[in-house]
């Protein structure tokens, strides 16, 4: 059975097989299979969400299967119930799930439990829909991302930055994180990951050539309690038209959404790359319907 966890645990062969299945989802909305018919599947979110749950519900909708929308305020989970308990309980009752949580220890043993397909829709580990997604927007909009650089700047310890760490290690293209002492990744994740990594304070050096920029909010979902000191210590990492003038002539500028203007990158240079931006965020839909199909190939 696939599940769909993390990009750790992705190979290239598998990223690239649901990569591959996109085009045919997004150019033909209407027509496409329906792997999904009578099938209901679960998301269960602990987070709340615009784009997952968006995407993810008329994404099954449209895969000919039923969402199921289930926050944990609706469900025992919320009252501390285990999660391998729910998962089982909801392994005979549905089809697939789609959990938005924040340990990824919930995802994979909800994955265990339940004996039914699983996606993680975000952890504070990883975010593989968006990664995945991402690098379709690029590779639609400037063909094969291998070879390429990719800058990260902000926080490059959260889970959007470690997804990206696993793509680049399984897709051949190097990526850059620009981000504070403090706020880069584990030695033990780099050295676990392999690829070509830079890790660096240096935002300048880090924007030059790039041909992506990519940057996500200073404070994640869970570190409100950090806020000001995050302002204040990611306050010069952030997206502009001076640091966009360093990256390629083609340079794409890509943002996951929501996103604050003026802090993490500038409202001008926002509103210059929106199209991009909006474009990212749609193919969300398409790519997991790519992987939801994938999934139950």
């Amino acid at each position: 059975m696939k599940h769909l966890l993390s990009l750790e645990q992705l190979s290239r062969a598998d990223m690239e097989a649901i990569l591959s299945r996109v085009p045919a989802f997004k150019g033909h909305r209407a027509q496409h299979p329906r792997p999904l018919s009578g099938q209901t599947w679960a998301m269960v979110f602990s987070k709340s969400s615009t784009r997952t749950r968006v995407s993810f519900e008329v994404g099954i909708h449209e895969l000919g299967g039923r969402p199921l929308f289930l926050s944990a305020a609706d469900i025992q989970l919320g009252r501390g119930e285990p999660i391998k308990d729910t998962a089982r309980v909801l392994g005979r009752m549905v089809h697939g799930a789609v959990i938005r949580t924040f340990a990824q220890s919930e995802v994979a043993d909800f994955a265990a439990y339940s004996g039914i397909p699983t996606v993680n829709a975000l952890t504070d580990d990883e975010h593989p829909c968006q990664i995945l997604t991402d690098i379709f927007t690029f590779e639609e909009m400037r063909g094969p991302i291998a070879g390429r650089v990719v800058t990260f700047v902000g926080d490059g310890a959260c889970n959007v930055p470690s997804s990206w760490i696993w793509a680049a290690a399984r897709l051949g293209f190097e990526l850059r994180i620009a981000a504070p002492k403090a706020y880069q990744p584990s030695p033990a994740l780099l050295a676990r990951a392999g690829g070509r990594i830079v890790c660096t304070e240096d935002l300048r050096a880090a924007a030059e050539g790039a041909d992506l920029l990519y940057t996500d909010v200073w404070v994640s979902m869970g570190k409100e309690s950090e806020t000001q000191q995050r302002l204040k210590d990611l306050a010069t990492y952030q997206v502009n038209a001076a640091l966009v003038r360093l990256a390629t002539p083609e340079a794409l500028v890509m943002h996951c959404l929501p996103a604050y203007r003026g802090k993490e990158i500038d409202s001008e240079t926002f509103e210059a790359h929106a199209d991009t931006i909006f474009s990212q965020a749609e193919n969300r839909l398409h790519v997991q319907k790519a992987a939801l199909d994938w999934l139950v190939s």
